[in-house]
């Protein structure tokens, strides 16, 4: 129970004093910053890689109801990043583990768990009672659903993603700031999704972004600092770099745009996200650009992007002076390097990874994407430009 003072205002009892000492004597946060803590209310999906140091910190940190939902069991393969949970845990429920966990660290919090999967029938109704939403998904619908109904119901969503050793997180669904559905109006196709899906995780890499969760949700709790409303951060582990990228709120976005067209109602998202189905030949409206034109683009210094959707080491055996490479599979964790203004050009070899790459970036809003014609052969024959190898 919330310990009250006689007027009815809410205080810390002796034992959670010393507790957060080292939080109250911190003057961003102090008494009045722990108060708020212990009345916030905060739900977090999924207690996985992300999820793990996000509900772990923010039960540490004094965070008053702390909602987990999660419907799977825990797995030994779960071990190498999701720290909430431990090899006598395999085999039981997620979130029966959790509890254990999270109550251990902090026993003076309300822990609410949901033994279910997060779906559209469910979603409103779980999070309307929660202040803060705190996305540790590791899947496509998900996103989308947890962004629809973060907007129908005002709740700041606190996003996180992680691949291999790259990483995002932003604050969405706010109102000066933009949703998912801003971000990334439509999901790529399938099949990308699940290249990506398979493409592994480092254990380190969801505790880094998820406690960057946890501190951006601290932040909005407290009201101090500047959370990223607008900004997607960006961090590439392996070369251990940050970057920022400015988000902008879409007025034609159907879910919090001017007019939007959702009407309190979810979609379904399973179906969202895969209507598309296999990838389809090369649509008659993806535009293309022929070698000796872009040759013509690049010596008269007009800016242009080039990507290289081949293999690294295809790459490495020669490409397009000042191409980046970035394989199909990772074209995701990449799009926070460009914007919607930048003219684009993707080439491949004879198959048709380019194509895949120019679809995805033409559906995600970035109109001046362009095919090289005949890809890195129609480069090296015509006219025989200058090669670059690494």
């Amino acid at each position: 129970m919330t310990a009250r003072a006689l007027d009815g205002t809410v205080k810390l009892t002796k034992d959670e004093v010393l507790r957060y000492a080292r939080n109250l004597i911190t003057p961003e946060v102090g008494m009045a910053g722990q108060l708020k803590l212990k009345q916030a209310k905060v739900l977090v999906i999924g207690t996985g890689g992300l999820g793990s140091p996000i509900s772990i910190y923010l039960a540490a940190a004094g965070v008053g109801k702390l909602g987990v939902v999660d419907a799977d069991v825990v797995e030994v393969s779960n071990l190498q990043r999701q720290v909430l949970h431990g090899t006598s845990d395999v085999g039981r429920s997620k979130v029966a583990s959790a509890r254990d966990t999270l109550v251990d660290i902090n026993p003076y919090i309300e822990l609410v768990t949901y033994d279910t999967r997060l779906a559209r029938q469910n979603a409103l109704e779980i999070i309307r009672g929660y202040d803060i939403v705190v996305d540790g998904t590791d899947n496509l619908p998900s996103r989308y659903l947890l962004s629809d109904a973060c907007v129908l119901l005002g709740k700041p969503l606190v996003h996180g993603s992680v691949f291999r050793f790259q990483g995002q997180v932003s604050v969405l669904c706010t109102k000066e700031g933009p949703c998912y559905r801003c971000v990334y109006p439509e999901p790529p196709p399938p099949e990308l999704v699940q290249r990506i899906a398979v493409g592994g995780i480092v254990g380190v890499q969801p505790g880094i972004i998820g406690c960057i969760q946890a501190l951006e949700v601290i932040k909005l709790i407290v009201g101090r600092g500047q959370p990223l409303i607008g900004r997607l951060l960006v961090f590439d582990g392996m070369n251990l770099k940050f970057g920022e990228v400015r988000l902008r709120k879409d007025p034609d976005c159907p879910a919090c745009g001017i007019h939007p067209t959702l009407n309190k109602q979810l979609v379904d998202y399973e179906a969202f996200c895969g209507i598309r189905g296999p990838a389809a030949p090369l649509p008659a409206g993806i535009p293309e650009i022929a070698a000796d034109e872009l040759r013509n683009v690049i010596a008269e210094g007009k800016p242009v992007i080039l990507i290289d959707a081949r293999a690294p080491e295809e790459y490495k055996a020669g490409h397009i002076p000042n191409a980046k490479s970035i394989p199909l599979s990772e074209l995701l964790f990449h799009i926070h390097e460009f914007t919607w203004a930048d003219d684009i050009v993707v080439y491949c070899g004879p198959d048709g990874r380019s194509r895949e790459a120019a679809e995805t970036l033409l559906k995600l809003n970035f109109r001046k994407t362009r095919l090289l014609k005949g890809g890195f052969s129609a480069w090296t024959e015509q006219g025989k430009p200058g090669v670059q190898k690494d």
